[in-house]
């Protein structure tokens, strides 16, 4: 059965009709924020529900609780502080209480009631949500970056921002309908921002083995250089699907939100928001969300102990390596051969070989996935 949404209820702060012209309007008269592209994705995640229960950006409570206690004031589990930050020049003369239009490449985005504007400390942030103060670790270098105060309350979206693989997204609304039309009851969920090699493959199968329906869900956001290019993942993932999967058995959907690479805390994140979207079970990936040596391998597992309401079942699917005694892709629940016998799979060799345009061996990836990246003139990120 699909799931319910964190908190019960489906978020919508889509402002539509009539509404949406008066609030326009009103948006014209309004002062105004200039906000970032990455606060524009929060701000379409909010209003379309992929981060229900929240209806804006957090306040201090919540802000405080989520920091210590990975949960919101009522209790609910919520890791990611999702903030708005300003500088106190650009709020000059706003009050707790008032309206203020968010705006991006000079047009609103949104409308916000200040509920409340509050300070904050950059290092005790990059401490709890990331566990490291290093500016190398990407999180903290953005966190680092953010304005000195925050600005808590409820928004109202008015306007999506267009992207180029718009076609590719699916909100919460429209993955539960298409669920409910497949009559699938299990839905396991795959986050992934790279491309599939065949460890990833093993992992999806070994979860559809008991479940309805497979959602494929590459995060289409900001990534860090050197990462795939979207619509690379996206061509990959449908050369995959179509030489090697049962018709019908999978949704591949994109998912626009930034990925922060907070590791534990991020998979906690990352398993809330494909509840949001009607996912029954999330796999959990070895390093989940992780990035440089800034976590343990299994830490992204451990931390699911601690959220036994979460509302959605992890799946925690050993890393798969290639063995040339088994002939087959294996994990080591099932292989008992020595490592001598085993291959590992590494996304960094494997970025290698497709710089050095490579085409990986068959055991690493499926050729027809191969071919497709590689016809890309450049698939990473600059």
């Amino acid at each position: 059965m699909v799931s319910k949404p964190h908190g019960g209820k489906l978020v919508n702060r889509i402002v539509a009709g009539k509404r949406r012209e008066h609030l326009l309007s009103e948006a014209m008269e309004l002062p105004k924020i200039s906000i970032s592209y990455e606060r524009v994705i929060d701000i379409m995640d909010i209003a379309h529900g992929a981060y229900s229960p929240l209806e804006g950006f957090l306040t201090q409570e919540d802000y405080i609780h989520v920091l210590y206690d990975m949960r919101l004031s009522n209790d609910l589990p919520w890791t990611i502080p999702i903030v708005l930050d300003v500088d106190p020049s650009e709020i000059s003369g706003l009050e707790e209480g008032d309206d203020v239009a968010l705006v991006y490449n000079s047009k609103p985005i949104a409308i916000m009631k200040i509920e409340e504007i509050y300070g904050w400390d950059r290092k005790e942030f990059a401490r709890q949500v990331y566990k490291t103060v290093d500016p190398g670790h990407p999180g903290v270098s953005k966190t680092y970056a953010l304005k000195e105060l925050f600005i808590g309350g409820p928004i109202d979206l008015l306007n999506d921002i267009k992207h180029s693989l718009e076609h590719r997204i699916l909100w919460p609304i429209e993955t539960r309908i298409l669920f409910r039309e497949k009559k699938w009851r299990t839905i396991v969920a795959f986050q992934t921002r790279n491309v599939p090699h065949r460890g990833h493959e093993y992992v999806q199968k070994a979860a559809l083995t008991f479940a309805d329906g497979l959602l494929i869900h590459p995060l289409i956001g900001w990534k860090k250089t050197g990462d795939y290019r979207d619509e690379v993942i996206f061509a990959a993932y449908e050369a995959l699907i179509k030489h090697y999967y049962p018709k019908d058995v999978v949704v591949l959907a994109g998912l626009l939100m930034n990925m922060r690479y907070a590791g534990p805390r991020e998979a906690i994140h990352h398993a809330i928001v494909r509840k949001n979207f009607g996912c029954t079970h999330f796999i959990i990936g070895r390093d989940h969300a992780g990035v440089g040596n800034y976590y343990g391998p299994y830490e992204a597992w451990e931390i699911f102990q601690e959220f036994p309401d979460l509302g959605i079942t992890p799946l925690f699917i050993r890393e798969a390596f290639y063995c040339r005694k088994c002939g087959d892709m294996v994990n080591e629940k099932i292989c008992p051969h020595s490592e001598e016998h085993r291959v590992r799979i590494s996304g960094t060799k494997l970025r290698k070989m497709i710089r050095e345009g490579k085409k990986p061996p068959e055991y690493m990836m499926r050729p027809e996935v191969a071919e497709v990246i590689l016809s890309f003139d450049n698939p990473f990120v600059i």
